[in-house]
């Protein structure tokens, strides 16, 4: 049995070697991704009814703040130097490709909470809807409170390919970053330009595994000139923005024709190299207040609760929203001075149900113990099935990010790669999935 750590006792027994500056990335993108949602959530009732919209919708100069906010590429970056270095560290420990290892490594901690917050809120909503108490913010929580699960389809997907692409990155350095994005404009000429069908969802790929490619270069110091990338991507993205069809937002609007989301365009990218190399810039001051042991302790803390607040965190808002609903709280006309005025005390609130959820859920976050001293090798013929598994797992996750919790009982679907899914089938897939990588990825020692 493992010996559980403090966070205390973790930050103690941090090895110096460690780049403390990733950690302290991880646990800011993920907060201010978390800080956006509840400060962008605008909550209005009309006829009774509760609607969630969003404050840039209703406040479009308000859009530039998404340059600085959107930093999803910042974590998916993250992964990439985390990715590099755990599969190079198997390889080297076990003497071979250990991509069933790797596999399951990576998944234990992001598919546990995510699988206990499934678990949680699809017997909930199943309960709610069984006793015949849907509302209309209930509809609506148990539709939004899945959405951000896309991140984490798309965060096992990088998982997937991290063998083949370091292999890349290994070969062709920087050539394999410009491959990727190279691909991801001809995306865009082929949409916006020669208007082909559905070749826009490529880029869900190519956007995401090229920001993840960096993360590579940046594991093998290979990221010298970060002004030079912050400003390349910064130019790129000012000028798609003013002279292409690529909106102002860097997040999904309510309504809009063109997502630079949903699915993700060259102007994406471009925003997502500018706010990597900005961060690269930043990196000695960002050194310097990780060296401090009170700081580096509320980052090992931070990450060790990280997903499960990010999970839960929407849950957070909209229970929030519906305390001061049902207390009959005024909810004044978003973006309005007593709205303002309302911002401070609602996400104090949420942050504060968050860490009561945290709190409840957390062991699920735990790291595993670690495996008994010695050299472990996967199974014969585990990678196929990992590979499976993880490819269930992820389209599982995805599904049930565009069809939620709501109507669970009358058999509500959505389209998910040409295929119709409703939640119960999404779970089984990710559930699955999970079962496959955890059996081909579990170690055997050699006799």
């Amino acid at each position: 049995m493992g010996i559980k750590m403090s966070a205390r006792e973790m930050a103690a027994a941090t090895p110096g070697a460690r780049d403390r500056v990733i950690d302290l990335l991880r646990v800011a993108s993920l907060g201010t991704v978390v800080f956006g949602h509840w400060l962008m959530a605008a909550v209005t009732v009309d006829d009774d009814r509760p609607a969630v919209g969003n404050l840039l919708a209703v406040e479009p100069k308000l859009q530039l703040l998404t340059w600085f906010l959107q930093v999803m590429p910042v974590f998916f970056f993250v992964g990439g130097f985390s990715h590099a270095l755990s599969y190079r560290s198997l390889t080297r420990r076990t003497g071979a490709p250990a991509y069933a290892l790797f596999l399951r490594a990576r998944l234990q901690r992001l598919l546990r909470p995510t699988m206990l917050f499934v678990s949680v809120w699809g017997a909930g909503a199943l309960a709610v809807q069984l006793a015949g108490g849907n509302g209309a913010l209930t509809d609506v929580a148990a539709r939004l409170v899945a959405q951000p699960l896309w991140f984490i389809g798309i965060y096992l997907a990088m998982v997937a390919f991290t063998p083949p692409l370091l292999r890349l990155h290994e070969r062709y350095g920087w050539g394999a970053f410009a491959a990727l994005a190279a691909a991801a404009a001809a995306v865009d000429v082929l949409r916006f330009a020669a208007g082909v069908p559905y070749v826009e969802f490529l880029n869900f790929a190519f956007v995401w595994l090229a920001v993840h490619q960096l993360g590579f270069l940046r594991a093998d110091g290979r990221l010298r000139r970060p002004a030079v990338l912050a400003g390349a991507g910064l130019a790129g993205a000012v000028a798609l923005v003013a002279l292409g069809p690529y909106p102002l937002s860097m997040v999904g609007m309510p309504g809009e024709k063109i997502s630079n989301m949903a699915p993700p365009t060259a102007a994406l990218l471009c925003h997502g190299m500018w706010l990597i190399g900005a961060v690269e810039l930043l990196r000695g001051p960002m050194a310097r207040a990780v060296a401090r042991p009170r700081v580096w302790r509320t980052v090992v803390a931070a990450n060790g609760v990280a997903m499960t607040a990010f999970l839960w965190h929407l849950t957070a808002m909209l229970g929030v929203y519906g305390a001061m609903l049902a207390a009959h709280v005024s909810l004044p006309a978003p973006a309005g001075a007593a709205w303002w005025l309302q911002v401070p005390l609602r996400i104090a609130a949420a942050a504060a149900v968050t860490a009561l959820l945290v709190a409840v859920f957390r062991r699920a976050e735990q790291p595993p113990a670690p495996a008994p001293a010695g050299t472990a090798a996967a199974r014969r013929g585990a990678a196929p099935a990992a590979a499976l598994g993880v490819t269930l797992a992820l389209l599982g996750v995805l599904g049930l990010s565009m069809v939620g919790f709501a109507g669970l009982l009358e058999g509500h679907s959505a389209v998910l790669v040409a295929v119709r899914v409703t939640a119960p089938v999404t779970v089984l897939m990710c559930a699955a999935g999970w079962l496959l990588v955890e059996t081909a990825g579990r170690p055997v020692r050699p006799v």
